[in-house]
């Protein structure tokens, strides 16, 4: 099982349940949230759904040993929706999102954000952005929802530096709405999450798509132009040295790639 699926006065909750990798997302986990977030799109008695994770992460992103595989391996099986088909069901999502970060978020744990109407941190949880010491280009449209949302200059510290986002800085940022205690995460942002499940569904997802409509051809253009970077240096020199150091254990040394890398 790699999800929890529970429903609670018309709020469905989603918990990403791979704790013994910090709920990073391999293909299996990919799709059982995609096909979670469109069968609660389809469900007309699903007002908003609540996403969080069990355990200490919330998402430690894209599982690195399974990347690995797909980078090296042409005949790796890929999953039925995968990362791609991920995002596009949470682009399309018509209905509140509602995130609790339990905890550690990478890469697709933090870029998720940028999908999120509301979104609760714990105090003690920390969010990375790790492309660039992974030798690889920015994902979910985040290079276009981050500036939106955070402004150029927080963004392309979280986009470029790959260092730690604290949960101060996240609601600083404006990356995050609330930031709770560890015990009070869940019960705040479900109390917030039921008040708006007692609003019209029809209402509710009639306001979300004003909202997010203009934004749609934006998102569409960053992720192909991200597809592309990430296409091109996916199983380049510095993004095989990022993952063969993360399998060996040992820090990446980019310092004797060719030029340009």
């Amino acid at each position: 099982m790699t999800l929890q699926i529970t429903d609670e006065a018309r709020v469905r909750t989603i918990t990403l349940d791979r704790p013994e990798a910090l709920n990073a997302f391999n293909e299996a986990l990919y799709d059982a949230t995609a096909e979670a977030l469109i069968a609660a799109a389809e469900d007309p008695d699903v007002a908003v759904v609540l996403l969080t994770g069990n355990g200490r992460g919330f998402s430690a992103g894209t599982d690195l040993l399974e990347m690995h595989q797909l980078a090296t391996n042409p005949d790796f099986a890929r999953g039925k929706h995968g990362f791609l088909g991920l995002l596009d069901a949470l682009v399309d999502f018509p209905k509140p999102l509602v995130c609790a970060v339990n905890g550690v978020g990478l890469g697709i744990g933090m870029t998720i954000l940028g999908y999120a109407d509301l979104a609760f941190m714990s105090s003690t949880a920390r969010l990375k952005c790790p492309f660039t010491s992974l030798g690889v280009a920015p994902e979910a449209a985040s290079s276009y929802l981050f500036p939106q949302l955070l402004g150029r200059q927080d963004a392309a510290w979280v986009l470029l530096s790959a260092e730690w986002v604290s949960a101060q800085e996240a609601l600083e940022m404006g990356l995050v709405w609330r930031v709770c205690e560890p015990d009070d995460l869940l019960p705040e942002a479900r109390r917030h999450a039921e008040l708006l499940a007692r609003r019209p569904i029809s209402s509710l997802v009639a306001v979300k798509r004003t909202m997010t409509e203009p934004l749609r051809s934006e998102i569409r253009a960053a992720r192909e132009r991200e597809n592309a970077a990430f296409a091109e240096l996916m199983g380049g020199p510095a993004n095989l040295e990022a993952l063969t150091a993360f399998a060996e254990g040992r820090e990446p040394d980019f310092t004797a790639l060719p030029p340009g890398w």
